[in-house]
């Protein structure tokens, strides 16, 4: 893994036009390299990754084969931002744990998601060379963490060192055949936007505002703000069949009959009689369980409308998606297998490493690929265009945010 070299880089004001026509970008939290796939796809170039999980690096590393010039394994509060390069774009998918409504709720201050302010600190630190735009992705519980006390402390922050800012919610269920909800979050420095790119306020509600963000950002004036127009996300043609490997019944993939009907037996009445409707099935079908703890006793919750469940990380085993095939008297169950997990992330061909508990940790802390590709393209390519045409002179070195 890459070594924090000895030489700093140098806080001289960077030529941003030259910046914004490279469109490079540094990865914080970079894990396995999902964002890296989405975003090159669209004509951006990687320059720095970071990520504290060696097993994660592993991962890149199999799959990227130049992971050694850029990736460097260490806490993000720990790196020296003499060490990030100028960039175009930052990325930050820092961790959910004390965001997500699954999680303890701690927020931005709990243990893993405070990772966020050790991102801010290396922004401010970099002070002149800050990248004209940041994209941050998190969990929809985001919003609503501490009542919504954190996305505004998260969004201030960000003022505080010179962006403005949007934000906006895609489901990867738009792209691939996972239900997958996340909040983006696109910040823009100031000095490098002109008037005609401020916020308008005739907000609206749209398919990538739903209305609890609307009234968010309604109720919040003291953020800085800069909405952008966004076209619909396309619908999905994709269903869960179409990502499945087709296992024979012999597979040691399968899971025991002893051990399948101990699934069947954890469902509620009304789970149990929709798995036994697609047992007595004249074709097979199919459906994702995962377990829950509902009211102190595990359950398996069966989802029949061909989409996956989100993709999560197996802490516990609970996180594991189950996949139930049943049909013409049988039923048969197993885990979805890395392979199938890369698919619904959108990175079928990823070069899958480690074991089975790493790939699934791996995919399931990872960005949707076309879901990155969809941002690219609709958000972060147009900006880039419109800032190299319009961009104000900027500021003396080291005062504009200092």
């Amino acid at each position: 893994m890459a070594l924090i070299p000895e030489v700093p880089r140098s806080c001289a004001m960077p030529d941003f036009d030259e910046i914004l026509k490279q469109k490079t970008y540094c990865e914080y939290f970079a894990g396995i390299g999902l964002m890296r796939l989405g975003l090159e796809k669209k004509g951006w170039s990687i320059a720095f990754a970071n990520d504290i999980d060696p097993q994660k690096y592993e991962m890149y590393r199999a799959h990227f084969s130049d992971a050694h010039l850029h990736y460097h394994v260490a806490d993000i509060h720990n790196i020296p931002q003499e060490l990030v390069p100028s960039t175009t774009l930052a990325t930050a998918s820092f961790p959910c744990n004390d965001l997500s409504l699954a999680g303890a709720r701690k927020g931005l201050h709990g243990e893993q998601s405070s990772a966020f302010w050790g991102f801010i600190r290396v922004l401010e630190e970099m002070n002149c060379r800050r990248p004209p735009i940041v994209l941050i992705e998190n969990v929809p519980g985001f919003l609503s963490s501490r009542r919504g006390l954190d996305f505004a402390e998260a969004l201030l922050a960000l003022n505080g060192i010179g962006y403005s800012v949007d934000a906006f919610v895609l489901d990867a269920a738009d792209f691939v055949p996972q239900s997958r909800q996340r909040l983006f979050v696109v910040g823009i420095q100031e000095p490098q936007v002109r008037r005609s790119m401020r916020l308008v306020p005739a907000f609206a509600e749209s398919p990538v505002r739903p209305k609890l963000l609307g009234d968010f950002m309604f109720s919040h004036p003291e953020i800085k703000w800069r909405v952008r127009n966004l076209p619909a996300p396309p619908t999905t043609k994709s269903s869960l069949t179409d990502i499945l490997d087709d296992l024979p019944p012999g597979a040691p993939e399968w899971w025991s009959m002893q051990r399948a009907k101990y699934l069947l037996d954890q469902m509620s009445v009304r789970h149990r009689q929709t798995a036994a409707r697609m047992i007595m099935g004249r074709r097979w079908s199919y459906g994702t369980v995962f377990r829950r703890v509902r009211n102190g006793k595990s359950m398996a919750e069966l989802r029949t409308d061909d989409m996956a469940g989100c993709l999560r990380t197996p802490r516990g085993g609970s996180g594991r998606q189950i996949l139930l095939k049943a049909g013409k008297g049988k039923y048969f169950v197993r885990l979805l297998t890395p392979r199938e997990c890369a698919r619904l992330m959108g990175a079928g061909g990823f070069s899958i490493s480690g074991t089975l508990n790493q790939a699934l940790f791996g995919f399931g802390d990872a960005v949707c690929v076309p879901v990155v590709e969809w941002i690219a393209e609709s958000y972060l390519n147009p900006v880039v265009t419109e800032l190299i045409r319009d961009r104000e002179p900027a500021l003396p070195c080291c005062t504009a945010h200092a």
